[in-house]
């Protein structure tokens, strides 16, 4: 699953509108016009090797859009005494962006661990405390698991199920 499609289920699941997609992506620091909102969001044919009218959505525009979904539906968070004002990138040049998705949508709706098991059983898949523990660990962590396609699509299709009925 590639970061476009990814956007494009977030965004059905949540129901976020064009020019709400436009501000989350300013949120997140990364400048988006609603006219480039709808190219990233173009569907691609399997059968064309190019579509000139989609933008590609590369693994720092994912990570800015979910960093601004996290402060759209939760607000700024004031720094601490002592914390520096900018955050650290939490992706890394290979980072698998399922996992990330799992983490900032689960800190940006307020999930608890409970609250994404039922999205996964009402997906219609069973995941253990456990694995589900594993996708949430930091990368690099002896019982991280990365994340495939098949939780990805399961998690954004409960959330959908969840929220648009």
């Amino acid at each position: 699953m590639d970061n476009n499609d990814i956007l494009i289920r977030l965004r059905y699941a949540m129901e976020i509108k064009n020019k709400e997609m436009a501000e989350i992506f300013k949120l997140g620091g990364v400048d988006v016009t609603v006219p480039q909102v709808i190219k990233i969001l173009t569907k691609t044919d399997e059968n064309e090797d190019e579509n000139n009218e989609q933008i590609k959505c590369n693994n720092n525009m994912l990570d800015s859009f979910l960093n601004g979904f996290i402060i759209f539906k939760r607000g700024e968070q004031e720094p601490k005494p002592g914390q520096s004002d900018t955050s650290e990138r939490s992706i890394k040049n290979s980072a698998n962006m399922n996992n990330l998705l799992l983490k900032k949508v689960k800190i940006a709706l307020s999930l608890t661990t409970e609250d994404m098991l039922d999205l996964f059983k009402i997906a219609g898949i069973t995941v253990s405390k456990g694995e589900l523990g594993a996708l949430l660990r930091k990368e690099g962590h002896k019982n991280y698991k990365e994340c495939g396609d098949k939780y990805a699509r399961n998690f954004l299709k409960g959330l959908a199920v969840k929220y648009r009925g």
